[in-house]
C-alpha cells in the first residue's frame, strides 16, 4: 500500500496543477482510509478478539502493551516498562491449543489414566549415584488411548522418599507434539520415588485463558457508601464494565494502581466506607466444566510405563559436587528428614523458639500481602512466649496485626495488599498499598520486609499484576539504596487443592504464570526468595492454598536464616 502512494507521488510531480490537485486529493482519501482501517482494528482489539475466541483462542497473554483487556483500565507504562512488559509477557506465552468446541467429545481430550512417563536409563549405564541426573519422558494420551499431538499441558514432578523425609521438584520441559521432560538431581540415598501428575489438560488451560480474557470481573466486590442516614452499597472492582451508571474512580495517586466503583445513587463518592468482596459468577459451559473433573483430568498422577522408582547409592569418591548453579534450571532446594536445604547457597539452619527470639531481638519485621503471609505472622505470635498481640479493634483477615515482646525488643506486623483483596469487610482507611508501606520506611540493619502478593490476582490480566509488582520494586529499590542493611524477603506462590471454584478462580496455572513474572522481575535484587513453589511441591503434604504446619515451620527456618545468616556460612 505504501509503495503504491509513493509511486502515485512521484507521478503527481510531473503532472500539471489541475492534475496535482486531483492527485493530493485522491491521496489524502488513500491515506485517510488506510489509517480509519487500522484504528478500526487497534481500538477494538477486545471485540475483534471477541468474534474469534468462540471458535478457537491463542491460550498467551498478548505482547501488545496497547491491546487492553477491554474494560480494564491500565496506566500507560514508561518505554522501558512497556518494554519489560512485552518481555514478560512472552516469557510465559503457553502453547497453542484450540478451544474446546461444544460438539468435541471430551474423550480428544488430555487423559492421565492412557499416559505414561518412563524413567530413562543412566547416561553411560551402571548403577544410580548421588549426584546423577535422572530424566524422565512423559508421553500424554487421550481418553481413547490415541497419543496427543498437541502440547500445552500443564505438569508437575517430583522425586520423592516419604520414609526419609526426603523430596525434590524439577520443571517440565514441552516439546510441543504431546510430550514432555524433566530431569532431577539425586540428592540424597536410598530410594527415589517419581510422581507425575497432570494439574490441567491442555484445553483446560483454554478455558482458563478464555476466563481471563473475556470475565476479568468474574469475582466482583463491593463498599459501603455511608453519609448520615443514608446507607448505598455498589460493585467495584479494577476491571468495572461501563454502564449508564456513573463511576467513582479510586486509582491510587502515587502508584497509578487502578480501582474503580459504580457512583450511588444518592451519596458522593467520598462516602465510601469499606472493601468486601462480593461474589463469583460462574460462566463456562457444561462441556467446558468436564475439563475440571478431581480424579479423572484435574490433578491426577500418571503412571509409570516401568518402573517408577530408582535406588540412588552413595557418591563416588572424586564425584564432582552438585550445585544447583551448575543446572540449566536447578531446584532451589529440597527436603531431606523433613528439613528444607537450599542450594543457592544458604545455609538453612533449624531455629527453636528460644533462637527465633535471639534472631529477631531489636528487630521490627514488616510483613505485607494475603493470608500466606498473615500465616508467618500467626505462626510467630503462637511460638514466641514473649510475643503478645495488641488489640488494634482491627480486621483479623486484613489487620492491620501487631505483636510485641517488650524485653527482646521484638515488633512484629502484619498489613494485607490493597484491592483486588478477597477479604471481607476491610475500612477503607486499612488499605493500604504495599509499595506505599515500604515508602514509608526508613529501614536499616534492624528491619525487615517481608510480602507476598499472588493469590489475589489470579482472575486478571496479568498486566494489572505486572504493573503492581513494577510499584513494589521501584519502592524496594528506594528502600535498599537508602538503608542497604534492610533485609528483605519475597514468598512466591505455591500450588494448591482445586475445586472447580478454585479453578475458575485460582487455578495453580493462573499461580504458575504471575510465580514466573515475580521471580524474573526481582531477579538481580539484593532480595530473598521463599520458594513456596517448590517446598509444597516437594513435600509428601497434600497440596493446600496455606501449607500445613510442616511447611510453614521449614519456611520459617529459611526466613530465620536471611535475617540471621550462619556465620562464615
Amino acid at each position: 500500500m505504501l509503495q503504491s502512494l509513493t509511486k502515485t507521488i512521484m507521478k503527481a510531480s510531473v503532472c500539471t496543477r489541475r492534475n496535482l490537485h486531483t492527485m493530493v486529493i485522491f491521496l489524502v482519501v488513500a491515506v485517510f482510509i488506510l489509517v480509519l482501517r487500522n484504528k478500526v482494528i487497534l481500538v477494538t482489539p477486545c471485540q475483534f478478539q471477541h468474534k474469534v475466541i468462540s471458535t478457537i483462542i491463542i491460550p498467551r497473554v498478548s505482547t501488545d502493551p496497547d491491546a487492553h483487556r477491554g474494560f480494564c483500565t491500565l496506566q500507560p507504562l514508561s518505554a522501558n516498562d512497556a518494554l519489560e512488559e512485552r518481555l514478560l509477557l512472552d516469557s510465559i506465552a503457553w502453547p497453542e491449543t484450540p478451544l474446546l468446541p461444544a460438539i468435541l467429545s471430551l474423550e480428544h481430550t488430555s487423559d492421565p489414566a492412557h499416559s505414561t512417563f518412563t524413567i530413562l536409563p543412566r547416561r553411560g549405564g551402571g548403577q544410580w549415584q548421588v549426584g546423577d541426573q535422572l530424566e524422565i519422558i512423559i508421553k500424554v494420551s487421550d481418553f481413547q488411548g490415541r497419543p496427543k499431538k498437541s502440547s500445552g499441558d500443564f505438569l508437575l514432578v517430583r522425586l520423592h522418599n516419604q520414609k526419609l523425609g526426603a523430596g525434590v521438584a524439577a520443571q517440565v520441559v514441552d516439546h510441543l507434539n504431546g510430550s514432555y521432560s524433566a530431569v532431577f538431581s539425586l540428592l540424597w540415598e536410598g530410594d527415589v520415588q517419581v510422581e507425575v501428575t497432570l494439574v490441567h489438560s491442555s484445553e483446560a488451560v483454554a478455558v482458563l485463558n478464555r476466563l481471563t480474557s473475556e470475565q476479568p470481573d468474574r469475582i466482583y466486590f463491593a463498599s459501603l457508601f455511608h453519609s448520615g442516614s443514608i446507607s448505598e452499597t455498589t460493585i467495584c472492582n479494577a476491571c468495572l464494565r461501563p454502564t449508564q451508571q456513573p463511576q467513582c474512580n479510586y486509582t491510587d495517586l502515587r502508584t497509578g494502581e487502578p480501582w474503580f466503583c459504580y457512583k450511588p445513587k444518592k451519596l458522593s463518592c467520598d462516602a465510601r466506607i469499606n472493601h468486601a468482596k462480593r461474589g463469583y459468577i460462574q460462566n463456562i459451559t457444561a462441556n467446558e466444566k468436564k475439563l475440571f473433573q478431581s480424579g479423572v483430568n484435574m490433578k491426577v498422577s500418571i503412571r509409570a510405563s516401568g518402573p517408577a522408582k530408582v535406588t540412588v547409592l552413595p557418591k563416588k569418591t572424586g564425584h564432582s559436587e552438585m550445585k544447583s548453579s551448575s543446572l540449566k534450571s536447578g531446584p532451589s532446594g529440597y527436603y531431606y528428614q523433613g528439613a528444607w536445604l537450599a542450594l543457592g547457597g544458604t545455609t538453612v539452619q533449624q531455629f527453636n523458639i528460644s533462637a527465633i527470639s535471639q534472631c529477631l531481638k531489636g528487630k521490627v519485621v514488616h510483613m505485607y500481602g494475603d493470608s500466606t503471609i498473615r500465616q508467618w505472622f500467626e505462626y510467630l505470635n503462637a511460638a514466641l512466649p514473649d510475643l503478645k498481640e495488641l488489640d488494634l479493634h482491627s480486621s483479623r483477615q486484613g489487620g492491620p496485626l501487631m505483636a510485641l515482646d517488650n524485653a527482646n525488643n521484638i515488633l512484629v506486623k502484619f498489613r494485607c495488599h490493597a484491592p483486588p483483596i478477597r477479604f471481607a469487610n476491610i475500612l477503607i482507611k486499612e488499605l493500604h498499598y504495599i509499595a506505599n508501606e515500604i515508602d514509608g520506611l526508613p529501614g536499616g540493619a534492624n528491619t525487615v520486609v517481608v510480602f507476598g502478593i499472588w493469590s489475589h490476582f489470579s482472575t486478571f490480566p496479568v498486566e494489572v499484576y505486572i504493573r503492581r509488582l513494577q510499584s513494589i520494586r521501584r519502592a524496594v529499590k528506594q528502600l535498599l539504596e537508602r538503608a542497604p542493611g534492610t533485609v528483605v524477603i519475597i514468598r512466591t506462590a505455591n500450588p494448591k487443592a482445586l475445586t472447580l471454584y478454585e479453578t475458575i478462580t485460582n487455578s495453580d496455572w493462573y499461580s504458575l504464570q504471575r510465580d514466573k513474572v515475580l521471580r524474573t522481575m526481582f531477579k538481580g535484587l539484593n532480595v530473598h526468595l521463599v520458594d513456596a513453589w517448590e517446598m509444597v511441591l516437594a513435600h509428601h503434604l497434600p497440596h493446600s492454598l496455606h501449607p500445613q504446619p510442616p511447611i510453614i515451620k521449614a519456611m520459617i527456618d529459611l526466613i530465620m536464616s536471611y535475617i540471621c545468616p550462619q556465620k562464615g556460612g
